[in-house]
């Protein structure tokens, strides 16, 4: 063999070894990051688990972040005080046993039967029910001496009742959310069995919500998952200074708690109640009516959906956006006189009132929703007059808070199901028949209580579309802020209405209370002002009524915008929302004295 042939070979040698040796350290760096380093959203290792598959154990705490209202109290995240049954070699003797049953609520025998079978760690839940069985801190330190039995706190993220509070939403096993996250982020992989949001804020701040680990109880196992007794029982929990966050909302905890119970008593069946503060326009409560569990959801049923963003008919209160497009064109003036006759004479339309108005100015029109003026003011105006004007007033669009460019330019919408309405249908031919039924707030126009609310904002603000906030800002485990969401404005590309005209109907809205169909609410705790509305529409075949009501107060210094949708009525039934709409505003009243 030649010399240049074996320094040839030599090198090769030498060069493999090298090879080699980078391979098995690139091998022990992966095991080293694996074992040490978290794989999970949950934080889980390899190592952890590792250790996992030679465990039983229960989640007593996912680590998921909560969500506060305005003032910091807790919206989520119960802390309950649970029994825990974990597998023993001996039962307790028979004193201790009986005691035990006793307090669970079940006989000796049933407990020892139950017990004597458990191969894993067992939350004691209510007799026919999935909830735990809630047992308070006193009773817990009183059974600490008893092997096998503890009473340990358990976080329940919802309490077990049903509630308007959809915008909040609820988790659930989303194994097609998951596997799509994975293949986003393969630095962190989150298990097919977390919890993440399926609707609401749970839904549009889930990135936010996911933990960095969760509080287990557990019990070593072999390799058949049979218990290892005298290694005692596992509690692990992660000690973040940073996580989980907890989102503060805009929402008034206690207000909202009123209002539901406000609906409860009225027996509200279906419908909504926007409560927006009148300075930001943040969402200060939102109800739907049906309520809905978010431990118990039934999608077939759909009471998880939010009446409060969802497009519905909206009758009389759009006779706002006509008014407001027929002073900004310069066709109408407030004083303008109209006669009404009962019938338009036209499209088969008829006045409401059997007889008519006879003479009357648009403000008295306004005030006592003639439908005979407004159908004249249809007529006067362009379908592209009406549809600018209602995009003016924020409403044929969504306009909750929105950042399309949010953190490394991720959207971020904060109000999820939120629907955009209409004004006109798309490819419609907007004839003087189409723009009558149109003025009245019939025909295809659709609004969502919060545009509705939103748009008396959009008045008080002289013109300025308010983007509705639900979250203000998020916080760290420490206290410390972590984000902030300032508030915004929700501009049309079409620009504003003149600060002239929404003052204008700012005046015609309190007519509406001095002397026209919201003249109930003069013996309301505040001077209030508004528009009320009744649309006709088809529920399972049968004509039925949708009753609204928007409006301020107090008059003098605004507080608080408010819309009231009551739908689904019996024709010619009292105008519940009118109602509605004087007592949630005595409520915020009430409170502003305290």
């Amino acid at each position: 063999m030649t010399l240049l042939r074996k320094k040839r070979i030599f090198y090769i040698l030498i060069g493999f070894s090298f090879l080699l040796c980078l391979y098995a350290v690139r091998i022990a760096w992966i095991q080293y990051n694996s074992a040490t380093k978290a794989l999970s959203a949950s934080g889980v290792t390899m190592n952890e688990m590792a250790v996992r598959q030679r465990e039983e154990g229960i989640e007593l705490d996912s680590g998921r972040g909560q969500f506060l209202d305005r003032y910091g109290y807790s919206l989520t995240g119960l802390t309950l005080w649970v029994p825990v049954l974990f597998p023993v070699k001996d039962l307790p003797d028979f004193k201790q046993l009986t005691d035990l049953a006793k307090l669970l609520g079940v006989t000796a025998t049933d407990l020892k039967g139950k017990w004597s079978d458990l191969r894993a760690p067992y939350i004691w839940p209510v007799a026919e029910k999935q909830t735990p069985l809630v047992l308070s801190r006193e009773e817990a330190a009183k059974w600490t001496q008893v092997n096998g039995f503890k009473i340990l706190p358990y976080m329940q993220r919802y309490a077990d009742q049903a509630s308007g509070k959809q915008w909040l939403g609820y988790v659930s096993q989303r194994p097609d959310v998951i596997h799509s996250l994975n293949e986003q982020n393969n630095s962190r992989f989150i298990p097919l069995t977390m919890q993440v949001g399926a609707a609401g804020l749970e839904r549009t701040f889930d990135s936010f919500l996911r933990g960095v680990g969760s509080t287990r109880a557990a019990l070593a196992v072999d390799g058949k998952k049979r218990p290892l007794f005298g290694l005692g029982i596992r509690l692990k929990a992660e000690n973040d200074r940073y996580y989980p966050l907890y989102v503060r909302t805009t929402i008034d905890g206690a207000l909202q708690t009123q209002i539901e119970n406000l609906t409860e008593q009225m027996g509200i069946r279906e419908g909504a109640v926007v409560v927006l503060d009148a300075q930001q326009g943040d969402v200060v409560s939102m109800v739907s009516r049906p309520f809905f569990n978010p431990r118990d959801i039934d999608l077939k049923q759909g009471g998880w959906s939010n009446h409060a963003v969802k497009a519905a008919v909206p009758g009389s209160i759009f006779k706002t956006v006509i008014a407001a497009a027929a002073l900004e064109e310069k066709l109408t003036s407030p004083n303008e006189v109209f006669v009404c006759s009962g019938h338009y004479g036209k499209y088969g339309l008829s006045c409401w009132k059997e007889g008519g108005h006879g003479k009357i100015t648009l403000r008295q029109a306004f005030a006592q929703s003639c439908n005979t003026v407004f159908a004249a003011l249809g007529e006067r105006l362009t379908a592209s007059s009406i549809q600018n004007t209602a995009a003016k007033l924020g409403l044929g669009r969504t306009v909750g808070w929105y950042d399309p460019s949010f953190r490394g330019g991720m959207p971020l919408r904060q109000i999820d199901q939120e629907e955009a309405g209409a004004v006109f249908a798309s490819g419609i031919y907007a004839d003087g028949g189409v723009r009558v039924q149109t003025a009245l707030g019939q025909r295809d126009v659709m609004i969502s209580p919060l545009q509705a609310a939103n748009m008396v904002v959009t008045l008080l603000h002289r013109g300025q579309v308010a983007a509705p906030r639900l979250v203000q800002d998020i916080y760290f485990k420490n206290g410390a802020r972590m984000l902030e969401f300032a508030p915004s404005y929700s501009s049309s590309q079409l620009g504003s209405i003149s600060q002239a005209t929404a003052a204008v109907l700012l005046d015609l809205m309190g007519s509406v209370v001095e002397s026209g169909t919201g003249r109930s609410l003069q013996a309301a705790k505040w001077k209030l002002a508004g528009k009320s509305g009744t649309s006709q529409v088809v529920s399972a075949g049968r004509p039925m009524n949708h009753q609204w009501f928007i409006g301020y107060g107090p008059v003098e210094q605004p507080r608080y915008a408010v819309a009231v949708l009551v739908e689904n009525r019996q024709p010619n039934s009292p105008h519940q929302a009118t109602a509605l709409f004087r007592r949630v505003m005595d409520i915020l009243a009430g409170r502003e004295e305290i």
